[in-house]
This record gives structure tokens, C-alpha cells and sequence, in this order.
């Protein structure tokens, strides 16, 4: 999954792609994007590195893409904005400094989202409603479709994002190609001055159920560039503090609906992503096609359990390893190992 940094010009989305992934924005790129991978820390991994002694350790990365920032003017969104339909998932930046308002540009910018959402279903909607007058094959599946669209395009209307929206399985598969940013999970950065102090403030701006984390992206990166001793020296007399910037990367990933599961064993310990609610199968999609179309079951255990017994022999002998079969739902902390033909 694509994860878009996203927001007005001079906000600083360019600084936290910096921040996140090591990479300097290219200036060749300004009017277009570029990606790169951040890799998501996890602690237990080094818990079973001290079990496993493996020859290899991998660590699953989310890929962040950084974006044109768009004019307050409006000029040129729409172009902007069709660079990062694909994205799944969000990363809203807004800035609190130099006479930037963020409360003001976070709405402004969440009307951009939805008016541009509400021009592709408008459009479509209006399409379906033509089409359907005429008796033709394919009237009926038109009826069905534009019975799916038409409560979606009244909340956009109303000014309501889909984010929160009971979408149906079916409304879901109509929706799916046109990629509205309004179905889209977000997390919302508010960019404050390197001496902001009063930060807890911000967060009454972030929708329920929106994570939101105000930070001075240029201290941040400023900081990241120093040795560890000039660090921590600098905070000392500045009265200052680093952000957690491994913390950061996991609430991204949790914001974009994705979580880890672990394998482990001699030869490489390793984490993957799978979206939130996904099953074994998925797990073995993930790690292997052939997995997926061999499935047989997931042999599953804890890493908690696996940490505290000491050993696989162990954790077997207590019966903590489970057989899971193709829908089992993956959980947080699960070590699995997929059996297959």
C-alpha cells in the first residue's frame, strides 16, 4: 500500500518524507512525487533474534510518497490530486506557523478532498441516471449501481466524508475504482514552531477516530542529523525533546488499517504487513502465492508465549501452538508458520 503525504505548499510534507524514510526530496520531482520505503520498527523482533539466533533479519517497510502541495488558490489541484488517487491511505499535513492557520487549512483542505470526490461520483451518478431512462441491455445492473451511488453521492453533498460511512460490501466494489480520498484512512500532522509548547490544543481538530500528532518537523530533522552526545546536549539547553520517530512510523501503519505478523525460525526472523482483520490466508498470500494456493493450515503461536517458555519445544509441549484454518483472523503478536502442499 501507498501511503500519500499530503497538503497545502510550505506545509512541510516534504520535511517529514525527509524525516521518515532518510531521503532528501529530489528537486527534480517538485511537480510530481517520489517514494520511497521506511521500514517499521518492532521490538519483539529483537526478543526473538535472542531465541531464534537467525543468519537473517527482515523487517517489513510501508511505503510513504511525498506530493506536489497544493495552491490555496485551487489552481492546478485537480491535476495534483489525480497523482495520488492510488494512494491507500493519507498522511494530512498542516502547518501552525508563520501566519498559517491549521484548523482553517485542515478544513479547506478536507473540502478539496471531498469536492474532488464529489466530481468523480457527481459525474458517474449523472451518467447512470441518463443511461437508465432508455430501455437497453444492462439497464438493470445501471439501476442496481446507481441505487448503490446515489445515498454515497448525498453524504458528499451534505459535506460528509465516507470515512465514517457504513459502506456495504456491494457499495464497496462500486466505489472501488473510482479511489475516493474520502474512503480513505488518514493521519493528520499539525507542523509547529521549533518553541511551540501548548500542543495538546490541536488535537480537539482531528476528526473521531483520526490520529493526529503536532511536531516541529524541521527540529525533528534537525535533531536526527546530530551525534547523539550534540544531541543531547542541544535538548538539554534548549528544553527540548526528540520525537519518537519509530512511534510515529507505527501509528501510520495502524492509521492505514495494517498491522504485523512475525515468522521465525534459524534461518531469518522476519515481520509482514497484512491489513487489520486479515486472515491466514492472506498471511500466506503475503509471503508466497504458492503458499496461498498450497494452504493446508497456519500453525500459529504467540510471541509473548514464545518469549516467556523460552523455545518452540517448549511452547508445544504447554499446547500453545494452534492449527488455524484459512479464515482464521490474524492477531497481533502472532509467529505463523503456513503449512502447504
Amino acid at each position: 500500500m501507498k501511503i500519500g503525504i499530503v497538503g497545502y505548499q510550505g506545509a512541510g510534507k516534504s520535511t517529514l518524507f525527509h524525516w521518515l524514510t532518510g531521503i532528501a526530496p529530489d528537486p527534480a520531482l517538485a511537480h510530481t512525487i517520489q517514494s520511497a520505503m521506511a521500514t517499521v520498527p518492532e521490538s519483539r523482533v529483537a526478543q526473538l533474534c535472542e531465541i531464534y539466533k537467525p543468519k537473517k533479519i527482515t523487517e517489513a517497510s510501508i511505503e510513504l510518497v511525498d506530493t506536489p502541495g497544493l495552491a490555496r488558490s485551487h489552481e492546478g489541484s485537480a491535476q495534483k490530486l489525480a497523482m495520488i488517487r492510488e494512494a491507500g491511505a493519507l498522511i494530512v499535513v498542516v502547518a501552525n506557523f508563520g501566519g498559517a492557520d491549521a484548523a482553517a487549512d485542515l478544513q479547506n483542505f478536507a473540502d478539496d478532498l471531498l469536492l474532488a470526490d464529489l466530481s468523480i461520483l457527481s459525474g458517474r451518478v449523472e451518467r447512470l441516471r441518463d443511461s437508465v431512462k432508455k430501455p437497453r441491455p444492462g439497464r438493470e445492473k445501471e439501476q442496481e449501481e446507481l441505487a448503490l451511488l446515489e445515498p454515497l453521492l448525498a453524504e458528499l453533498e451534505a459535506g460528509r466524508s465516507l470515512v465514517e460511512f457504513p459502506l456495504s460490501v456491494e457499495q464497496r466494489k462500486a466505489i472501488k475504482s473510482f479511489q475516493l480520498f474520502s474512503d480513505k484512512p488518514r493521519l493528520i500532522i499539525v507542523n509547529v514552531p521549533d518553541d511551540a509548547t501548548d500542543t495538546a490544543r490541536f488535537a480537539a481538530l482531528a476528526p473521531e477516530g483520526t490520529d493526529l500528532v503536532p511536531l516541529s518537523l524541521t527540529l525533528q530533522i534537525d535533531l536526527a542529523g546530530m551525534e547523539p552526545a550534540e544531541r543531547a546536549q542541544f535538548c538539554e539547553e534548549m528544553g527540548v525533546a526528540p520525537f519518537d520517530r519509530d512511534d510515529l512510523l507505527r501509528r501510520i501503519m495502524h492509521a492505514s488499517g495494517q498491522m504485523l505478523f512475525f515468522t521465525a525460525g534459524e534461518k531469518e526472523v522476519r515481520t509482514w504487513l497484512i491489513r487489520q482483520g486479515g486472515t491466514a490466508l492472506e498471511a500466506a498470500a503475503g509471503i508466497h502465492t504458492d503458499l496461498a494456493k498450497g494452504f493446508i493450515r497456519a500453525e500459529t503461536m504467540q510471541v509473548a508465549d514464545l518469549v516467556r517458555l523460552g523455545s518452540e519445544r517448549e511452547i508445544k509441549a504447554a499446547g500453545l501452538v494452534r492449527q488455524e484454518p484459512k479464515d482464521y483472523v490474524i492477531q497481533d503478536g502472532d509467529i505463523i508458520n503456513i503449512k502447504h502442499n
